[in-house]
């Protein structure tokens, strides 16, 4: 048997008492390490509390499919997601081989950013496709996102940005002399996120974002220091957003029944 395990975004204790019970039934227990992480929340914590060892899995672990082999051998074997199980591809990759190779699955699903970003105050049902923002670099700058955020803002409807993750990742330096020498883990920010927007808008100038766009920056989100901040562009690049994980949401056209919500968390008060 081969499981996937949501475990929501800011705790320990997030994980679902169905899941939980799959962990503890488990012969070995992989952590996805690499699309996320649980906020404030050390690996040695969750052994202790689920009671079984943990083996931190990284980007070649998942995408080689090791932390199958278990179930191949006729064991139980529990892939620990961080929010829920299908926020990458590479976990619906792994249901797929599953099913090739006659290995039964089961799936315990979490809370997500995905929905969890109704806790700005914005409708989910008024969010239109969800798109991701890359780090830059000085060859390679892609904003091939920018038509879709073009597409949600014509529609009126709020856009909800990821924003990149970069762990265990090897220099291009480093990738040609064979060297597996890993960079530090970087997060990018909602500042990052909030610059590369402007950027993309000044040379294209659609009209995707303008000087009445509200932005809502969330950090932590599901964690005791969650932080939602609504505004202007300016008054957010002003906000000190903290720790990881960030994310952006550039704000459609805002109903009267969502604003009293979102002005819960208005940078400037009316």
């Amino acid at each position: 048997m081969f499981t996937l395990v949501g475990l929501g975004l800011g705790d320990v204790k997030d994980i679902t008492v169905r899941g939980l019970e799959a962990v503890r039934a488990a012969d070995k227990v992989y952590l996805e390490a690499y699309t996320s992480f649980l906020i404030g929340c050390s690996v040695p914590a969750l052994e202790e509390f689920y009671g079984r060892p943990i083996v931190v899995a990284d980007r070649d672990m998942v995408e080689s499919g090791v932390v199958l082999d278990e179930a191949r051998a006729g064991q139980k074997a529990v892939l620990l997601v961080v929010g829920d199980v299908f926020g990458a591809t590479t976990h619906s990759d792994l249901m797929v081989r599953c099913s090739e190779e006659n290995i039964p699955t089961q799936v315990f699903h979490n809370a997500s950013i995905i929905n969890a970003v109704g806790c700005c105050g914005l409708q989910l049902y008024r969010f239109g496709q969800v798109l991701s923002l890359c780090f830059w670099t000085e060859t390679w700058r892609p904003d091939s996102w920018y038509e879709r955020l073009l597409s949600n803002r014509k529609a009126g409807i709020h856009t909800l940005l990821l924003l990149d993750i970069k762990v265990k990742e090897v220099s291009d330096e480093n990738l040609a002399r064979g060297r597996k020498v890993y960079e530090p883990p970087r997060y990018m920010t909602i500042h990052q996120a909030l610059e590369q927007l402007k950027e993309v808008e000044a040379n294209k100038q659609g009209g995707a974002i303008d000087s009445n766009t509200t932005y809502v920056g969330v950090a932590r989100v599901g964690s005791a220091t969650q932080q939602v901040v609504a505004g202007s562009l300016d008054e957010l690049l002003a906000v000190d957003f903290g720790e990881p994980l960030h994310s952006l949401i550039v704000a459609g056209d805002i109903h009267e029944c969502e604003e009293d919500h979102v002005k819960l968390f208005r940078a400037t008060k009316a």
